[in-house]
């Protein structure tokens, strides 16, 4: 096995907990979306803004074709990430061998197998980390042996891989002031025309790449606002922070994390000063050793050039919730772990020569490694990296936000999602999103609707165009008494920030719908949000629903039933308002019946569709006995429904020998509904027939006080009088 083969094995046993590990964060903003999976997404992906994330055409070309390999499967991408991290370390040794570096095996081990560089591994979203590293190195390579040949044919490729880096991550911009440092450490000075002139162009497409970068973080990603307003003097003392922290973590990877607190910049305190002199003290000391060995000094200001988009001098969106990542070093890095191999080598030389030699620098990168293992455990799925990271990191506002959204609004996990968004707004008051989620997550629990409301109009003061919490708002008033009004202005509003807002437009049909004299404006709404999206079923639904309610558009309100149906064949509430739809209809009794018995199939026990279907039967004489049966079944599932009672009551009187299970479907539906008239009425007349008179008259009675123009009952009443007489 070459060295090739043999960090490749070692990047994929190290990586092996992460193998296992699922999408994490925001992966499915990287992996590719339904709407960019056909050919012509790749176009959409090189020149549509906004079409993806962030604008890095290469790397979501990667993606494109990667799903194309292995669809939504995330072993795939997890194995196509170490893979080329593990390509990115032979990079570096290749590079190494070719400066003549005395350790670059042990550098390039050191470098794949250190822990700081697991969360660009084994998180899928930062494949723009080990692609964009690949180009880099290569591009690097390359460009190296431009330097000894003067071949133009190697600067053309070096040129193309370093644009193929920017267009993968634009952090890689610093190439070419990386390269410069390298013949500085090589030769101990710059040549203008032979070093610099032949980088020129590099660095002016780096400027603009980073430039370019800078204006989508603050623009479409949101790096800008009161969270990103530093002084000149803060910015510094954070660069001063940041550097020592990231020398920290590679001296010592301990405590590694996810996502680290977020300092405060501490104003009026010594400390941020205190960095930054340290910092400065240590460059001091490079400088002078520098007169007799330029590496540690070249290894510095790689390191710290490679991590100035990350310094705090330029707005990035993590800066939100920490000022430091694990991943914005990957890079970096190098500049610290190639100078670190070099002394352990020539340590291990003079402490232990011969075979004890190879056993403490074999022993350096299995250390490591056993740390990168056991580092990737905590990356097998979101929630496990959630609450390993809180563990530690307690005052996390973005993971107690995101575990709350992983946890979902089941009823398994609402209570511990509810109180996961209450810590994100304690830790982060203006976290609207936050407010509109707990909202959510409150509205589903009895009684909260008040504190549900609370909550929403809470993140519409922080973002008073959040069109989803305006229609939250709407559905949440909507189920307070007095508040439709305002649930429909809620509900308008939320339409009028989004007019292509399909849900707000269908949460208004239904609220309007409630009111017959609102009855256009509702199927206005249903056919605006069933043209918006035309695939969901419940728009086409509701709309059959309000169209249904007006005679003459019966017709249109079976299209739609069919439509919805169309769409998702199951959808039992469909099949039966269908049949209901039909049964309205003349001539069509037999297609409702058939539309009840899909529904019955696909919900057994609905006592609704039951009734339906018995009504539809009980109009052929010939199915008189079915129709019993299915008011029967009605009545077994849903006892205390004095309507189907009554129904039943009616067929059973007109049937021979039933007569007196006639009466007991009367009585029970007077118990149930003392005040229902025509059970009143029902009971009597099957009372006078079974020549129990008194009690007939007691009920035709009822049934005139509780409708006095009740005509049948009182001619009935009439009859059995004079018959009494």
């Amino acid at each position: 096995m070459g060295f090739a083969g043999l960090l490749l094995a070692a990047v994929f046993v190290v990586y092996f907990p992460a193998m296992r590990g699922g999408f994490l964060w925001d992966d499915d903003a990287h992996v590719t979306s339904v709407a960019l999976r056909p050919l012509h997404g790749l176009w959409r992906i090189w020149f549509e803004a906004g079409a993806t994330q962030q604008y890095y055409p290469v790397l979501h070309t990667a993606f494109w074709f990667e799903h194309r390999l292995w669809g939504d499967s995330p072993v795939g991408y997890h194995a196509a990430n170490a893979a080329l991290h593990a390509a990115a370390a032979w990079l570096l040794f290749v590079a190494l061998r070719e400066l003549s570096f005395p350790a670059p095996r042990l550098a390039a081990l050191v470098f794949a197998l250190h822990p700081v560089c697991v969360e660009s591994v084994a998180w899928i979203s930062e494949e723009k980390n080990t692609l964009s590293a690949v180009f880099y190195l290569a591009s690097a390579l390359l460009y190296l042996r431009f330097d000894a040949t003067r071949r133009r044919g190697l600067y053309s490729w070096a040129l193309a891989l370093f644009v193929f880096a920017l267009l993968t991550k634009s952090v890689t911009a610093t190439l070419p002031a990386a390269l410069l440092l390298v013949f500085w450490w090589r030769r101990g000075r710059l040549g203008w025309r032979a070093d610099i002139v032949p980088l020129l162009p590099w660095l002016a497409i780096g400027a603009a790449a980073g430039l370019f970068t800078a204006w989508v973080e603050a623009k479409f990603i949101g790096a800008e606002g009161v969270d990103f307003s530093f002084s000149a003097p803060e910015r510094l003392f954070l660069a001063g922070r940041v550097i020592v922290f990231y020398l920290r973590t590679l001296v010592w990877p301990a405590d590694l994390m996810f996502i680290y607190p977020r300092w405060s910049l501490g104003a009026g305190t010594p400390w941020p000063c205190l960095y930054l002199v340290s910092v400065l003290a240590l460059l001091g000391l490079l400088v002078a050793r520098a007169r007799r060995d330029r590496g540690p000094l070249a290894g510095f200001l790689f390191f710290a050039g490679t991590l100035f988009p990350a310094l705090g001098f330029v707005n990035v969106y993590p800066f939100l919730f920490s000022f430091v990542a694990d991943h914005f070093q990957y890079l970096a890095s190098i500049g610290v772990l190639v100078p670190a191999a070099w002394a352990i080598g020539r340590i291990a030389s003079r402490v232990a020569p011969g075979a004890g030699r190879a056993c403490l620098l074999l022993a350096v990168p299995v250390a490591l490694g056993a740390l990168s293992w056991r580092q990737c455990r905590i990356y097998r799925d979101s929630e496990t990296l959630y609450r390993a990271t809180l563990a530690r990191n307690p005052s996390a506002w973005l993971l107690h936000f995101n575990l709350a959204v992983s946890l979902g609004m089941g009823p398994a996990h609402l209570s511990e999602a509810i109180s996961e968004y209450e810590a994100t707004v304690r830790l982060k008051p203006d976290h609207w999103r936050a407010h509109n989620n707990l909202g959510s997550a409150l509205l589903k629990v009895p009684g909260r609707t008040a504190d549900a409301v609370a909550e929403y109009r809470e993140a519409l003061r922080y973002n008073p165009s959040y069109a989803e919490a305006h229609n939250n708002l709407g559905i949440a008033l909507e189920g307070l008494p007095g508040q439709a009004e305002e649930a429909k202005r809620e509900l308008r509003e939320a339409i009028r920030l989004r007019p292509d807002y399909d849900s707000a437009h269908g949460n208004l049909g239904n609220l309007l719908s409630r009111d017959r004299g609102s009855l256009d404006e509702a199927i206005a709404e249903y056919e605006s949000a069933a043209r918006i999206a035309p695939g969901v079923a419940a728009y086409h639904y509701d709309l059959g629903n309000a169209l249904s309610l007006e005679d003459d558009r019966l017709a249109d309100a079976v299209s739609e039933y069919r439509e919805a149906l169309r769409l998702d064949p199951g959808y039992a509430e469909a099949h039966g308002n269908l049949g209901v739809a039909l049964s309205h209809m003349p001539g069509r009794t037999d297609e409702a019946i058939a539309e009840y018995e899909a529904a019955l199939k696909l919900e057994p026990a609905s006592a609704e569709v039951h009734a339906n279907l018995a009504n539809a039967l009980a109009r052929d004489p010939s199915r008189r006995a079915e129709a019993i049966a299915e008011y029967s079944a009605a009545i077994r599932m849903e006892p205390s429904d004095p309507l189907t009672r009554y129904d039943l009551g009616i067929l059973l009187s007109g049937s021979p020998g039933r007569l007196g299970d006639a009466v007991s479907e009367f009585e029970a539906a007077v118990r149930l509904n003392p005040d229902f008239a025509e059970a009143q009425f029902g009971l009597g007349i099957s009372l006078a027939m079974s020549n129990r008179r008194g009690e007939a008259r007691a009920h035709l009675e009822r049934a005139l006080e509780i409708r006095p123009d009740f005509a049948l009952a009182r001619r009935a009443l009439d009859q059995l009088k004079a018959t009494e007489r």
